[in-house]
């Protein structure tokens, strides 16, 4: 069935745009306040000491553990797009997924160091399910040759990062200056006032989600039953072991679950090319989206810095204050979104103005790694004026505008291509995958993070944006191979 077949007859349209993108804009939106909300300060908050409401971690175990936390959250992408697949059907998945979301925010804000770990858990299953979901339910509102559809996912990525400037300024202000655990439960109210909205608007998508690609026999149920009761086994053995027999570091555990998390892809993509019943044109189609899913993989690498080590030079190396007027260094978290909003509706515009003639997707990934890198190059100079003082607000500002035209070449880009390449019985799970390029980024992102107190500054940031560079050089000169796999796609 094509895109367009699950959309209802005679749809009306919102600025040229399928009715039901406004519902799962407003969504994500709200969804990505408090993701982000709570992003904003949870680096702030494990670095701050005790006697300021925080944790007290070292700035890399802070960085490590939200570092993983992040990777772990796209990680659920996957398991959370084969239930959509094969349970719940993409509707219910995000419902079900905002649920547990809003829960886990608002655990986080309870007092004690546990309910943040049951929190960040809770977040990162809810997110796993809601994600890919929402995403692949927007790329199902299109046919594959719909010229509107990358048009369509700038504007849906407008919604993301509306909710991402919205969320430093409320949970970041109540956060860092009135009480960490106010700042989550601030993202909880968030969360809970999408699900209203998404309750209220599910009626414009038609039957759009409403049943799994490829429900399962109930010979699979029986089976996938057994792997979750071993897999909760093998669990309480580890937990029961940790506690009765000796003690399992939290760096080993980390360590273990980073090495799982970059495997995972790797054996997807394997299980996916035996697959018999694929067609050629969806085995050479999955060839290109292992190429396009490195590529953004690098480029998250650097990106996702901006709630580590960004963060912590805000806080350490950048005067927080802009005419006169001061502000928390979470507030820094705005300005990427801030230009994201001003900028989509130009790229978005741009693609269809382009029309045939916009660059391809390969083009449109090397130019964001080539800019994310340049900017790394830029918070070297950065590092160097800042010496050891502070330095201009705006440095980081550039960084992050350079940042943000590289980004819109990626990741809404990514998102309508992933939906394009994926086999048409796996979108959701397909979708999950193309998420752990996010998770791997943030993986490798969060240990490189650990060398930022021990190199200069300078280096740090010079090696990164030569890495991403030198990964955008390559994916031009491949550039003509990766559009022949994708088959008549561009």
């Amino acid at each position: 069935m094509s895109a367009a077949a699950a959309m209802p007859a005679g749809e009306k349209t919102f600025m040229g745009q399928p009715r039901a993108l406004v519902t799962l804009f407003l969504t994500e939106m709200w969804e990505r306040f408090s993701f982000y909300g709570m992003r904003a300060i949870l680096v702030l908050f494990l670095a701050a000491p005790e006697s300021d409401g925080g944790l007290g971690f070292s700035v890399a175990e802070a960085a490590a553990l939200y570092g993983l936390y992040n990777a772990l959250v796209y990680v659920a992408a996957l398991p959370g797009g084969w239930v959509a697949d094969h349970i719940t059907g993409a509707r219910k998945a995000v419902l079900y997924g905002g649920i547990v979301i809003a829960i886990g925010h608002f655990t986080m804000a309870l007092p004690g160091t546990a309910p943040i770990y049951v929190g960040l858990l809770l977040i990162i299953l809810g997110t796993g399910l809601l994600k890919p979901n929402m995403s692949a339910m927007v790329g199902r509102l299109y046919a594959d040759d719909d010229p509107r559809r990358d048009s369509g996912f700038s504007i849906f990525y407008m919604g993301i990062n509306l909710g991402a400037l919205l969320a430093p300024l409320i949970c970041g202000y109540l956060g860092q200056e009135v009480n960490w655990r106010l700042g989550f439960a601030a993202a909880g109210v968030g969360m809970t006032l999408g699900l209203l909205q998404y309750w209220i608007g599910v009626r414009s998508m038609g039957d759009i989600g409403t049943e799994p690609g490829q429900r399962l026999k109930d010979h699979e149920r029986s089976k996938i039953l057994r792997g979750v009761v071993a897999g909760a086994a093998l669990g309480l053995a580890v937990l029961l072991f940790d506690v009765l027999v000796t003690e399992i570091s939290a760096d080993l555990i980390e360590k273990v679950i980073g090495v799982l998390i970059l495997a995972v892809p790797v054996g997807y993509f394997v299980m996916q090319f035996r697959r018999p019943e694929l067609t050629g044109t969806e085995r050479s189609r999955l060839k290109a989206l292992v190429y396009l899913f490195a590529a953004s993989a690098v480029f998250w690498i650097l990106y996702c810095q901006a709630g580590s080590t960004l963060s912590i030079f805000a806080e350490d190396k950048v005067n927080d204050e802009i005419l006169g007027i001061s502000f928390p260094a979470s507030f820094f978290q705005s300005v990427n979104p801030v230009f994201i909003l001003a900028l989509a509706p130009v790229m978005a515009w741009l693609w269809i103005r382009l029309g045939s003639r916009q660059p391809s997707t390969p083009i449109k990934f090397s130019l964001g790694l080539l800019l994310v890198g340049f900017s790394f190059l830029v918070m070297m100079m950065a590092a160097d004026a800042a010496g050891d003082g502070k330095t201009s607000a705006m440095w980081l500002i550039g960084v992050y505008f350079v940042q943000t035209v590289g980004e819109l070449c990626i990741s809404p880009v990514g998102l309508s291509t992933a939906t394009k390449l994926s086999p048409a019985s796996s979108v959701g799970t397909t979708m999950g995958i193309w998420f752990l390029s996010i998770s791997a980024g943030d993986v490798i992102g969060g240990y490189v993070a650990g060398l930022y107190d021990e190199i200069s500054l300078g280096v740090y940031f010079g090696l990164l944006g030569l890495l991403a560079i030198a990964a955008g050089v390559l994916v031009v000169v491949g550039s003509k191979h990766i559009i022949k796999l994708m088959d008549g796609l561009r």
